[in-house]
């Protein structure tokens, strides 16, 4: 798979964990246990987001566009 497919499915797997955020928020109301454990997770995809640019970046797998 190349850096680009990645990053596309874990901007997905973010969109999706926050999406279950807002579910869990709204149905479990004071009980939010389960609103923390999808923030954490989407922390933790963020994180690995933002090591796949890198990783791609420095690999060139990834080039920047000039401004032209």
């Amino acid at each position: 798979m190349s850096f680009k497919t990645l990053i596309i499915i874990n901007l997905l797997l973010i969109l999706a964990s926050l999406g279950t955020g807002v579910f869990y928020l709204r149905k479990d109301g004071d009980e939010q246990t389960r609103v923390v454990k999808t923030l954490t997770i989407r922390v933790i995809l963020s994180f690995s987001l933002i090591a796949l640019i890198v990783a791609g970046y420095l690999m060139g797998e990834i080039r920047p566009h000039g401004i032209q």
